[in-house]
């Protein structure tokens, strides 16, 4: 069983709305003061979770089904963090009748400077998570200052006068959150960049297509273990392309080590990536990450891929290591003129595998999906197909169409999310 969003959400709100609502009188659990105090905890409670996400540790990962899931659900947490925040801050967090006393004393002035600051910078963090028009070097700089803002949170809390001591089971969460909070931003700003798994490569070949790339490159030393359909973070050692960038593997596993990245000019960084990326240039790949692996016990196979979003499926149909894929159809959608790697190099890849190969130009509409979806759900038992999808999120809806007109189950759908902002 995988975590969603949803879930970790509701369980920080609802443990930290309970545990806070136990120290209050039984007459001021219900009212603004407590209203404004349990937003509080869980705000704090769902900023340590953002942290521990961030951190990028493999067990949390592993606990969401992947690192996009992990993206996906820390921007729903900063989004219900800052929601809640700004609940707290509309209503005072105390009335007279409360015992109350600030764990840290602090000078005068200090606990509401911090209080300012932890709103507004939660503001700022979330918002600039979701403006996509701000460039991407540009959005991981001051997304880095969300480590230093949840320590400004934890001395908030600490610094104001509150009726949740430390040794009460509601102080005892918040310190255990704080502390793993403080733990996973740390590690992420200061440790990760030295102690993650990577290895140092040197690009051999590249080439070029519509307004895209495909790049070769093999380890320096010793390569990285991954497995077909993972993705990795890219930092070439050059002016202008430092920033790590995800990019699925796009091979199988090689005895030689190399690797390859279909790239598309798709923003600022990849638009420059595209342009200026040459041969011998050096690398940095920090990898493996990501849980889109093909379910290779399924009778019957169904293969999507949009866009750059082939990159999983090109790695597949290199991993000679499954034997033939006569039990796969892979639908390819392409833009006409844009395909890249072209549809022939594509229909030559498919063919060498024994998988089918059929060409969607004409988008989720397109009558070739369509037909031959339905044809492929006549040929068997439609509950036993599994299909896998990487793509542009707007595909999702046609696909589930053509599944429930086919008898298909929902959950034979597997998914990588295809972006992480």
């Amino acid at each position: 069983m995988q975590l969603r969003s949803w879930q970790v959400i509701t369980l920080l709100v609802a443990a930290s709305s309970l545990l806070a609502g136990v120290e209050l009188p039984a007459g001021a659990r219900l009212g603004t003061a407590g209203l404004s105090l349990a937003s509080g905890v869980s705000a704090l409670a769902l900023m340590a979770a953002a942290a521990v996400l961030g951190a990028r540790w493999t067990c949390v990962e592993v606990a969401f089904g992947g690192l996009d899931r992990v993206y996906l659900a820390h921007k729903w947490i900063g989004i219900w963090a800052l929601g809640l925040a700004s609940v707290h801050l509309l209503f005072k967090a105390g009335v007279p009748e409360w015992q109350t006393a600030a764990i840290l004393e602090l000078p005068k002035g200090w606990p509401r400077l911090l209080r300012q600051l932890s709103f507004l910078g939660l503001m700022f963090i979330v918002l600039l998570a979701l403006n996509r028009n701000i460039a991407y070097g540009t959005w991981r700089w001051w997304h880095k200052l969300s480590g230093p803002l949840f320590v400004v949170v934890v001395l908030h809390w600490l610094s104001f006068k509150q009726p949740l001591p430390l040794a009460s089971p509601a102080g005892a969460w918040l310190l255990a959150l704080s502390a793993l909070g403080i733990a996973g931003a740390a590690w992420k700003l200061l440790l990760y960049p030295l102690l993650a798994r990577s290895a140092e490569y040197r690009v051999v070949s590249i080439t070029p297509g519509a307004a895209a790339i495909h790049m070769e490159l093999e380890p320096v030393k010793a390569g990285i273990d991954f497995q077909p359909g993972q993705f990795g973070f890219l930092r070439m050692n050059a002016q202008g392309l430092r920033e790590p960038h995800p990019f699925t593997i796009a091979t199988g596993k090689r005895g030689d080590g190399r690797i390859e990245f279909v790239i598309r000019a798709l923003g600022d960084y990849t638009n420059k990536l595209v342009a200026d990326a040459r041969v011998g240039m050096y690398a940095q790949i920090q990898a493996p990450f990501g849980r889109f692996a093909r379910h290779r016990s399924a009778r019957r196979e169904i293969w999507i891929g949009g866009g750059v979003g082939i990159s999983p499926f090109i790695a597949w149909l290199k991993d000679h290591a499954t034997g033939t894929l006569d039990s796969v159809t892979l639908f390819y959608f392409y833009t006409p003129g844009r395909d890249f790697p072209e549809f022939e190099v594509m229909r030559a890849m498919a063919e060498a595998r024994g998988a089918e190969l059929v060409g969607v130009p004409g988008g989720g509409g397109d009558p070739a999906f369509g037909e031959r979806f339905a044809a492929i759900c006549r040929e068997g038992d439609p509950a036993g197909i599994d299909i896998a999808f990487c793509g542009p999120k707007g595909l999702t809806p046609r696909i589930r169409e053509q599944m429930r007109a086919n008898g298909v189950p929902d959950a034979n759908l597997r998914y990588e999310l295809f972006e992480f902002r």
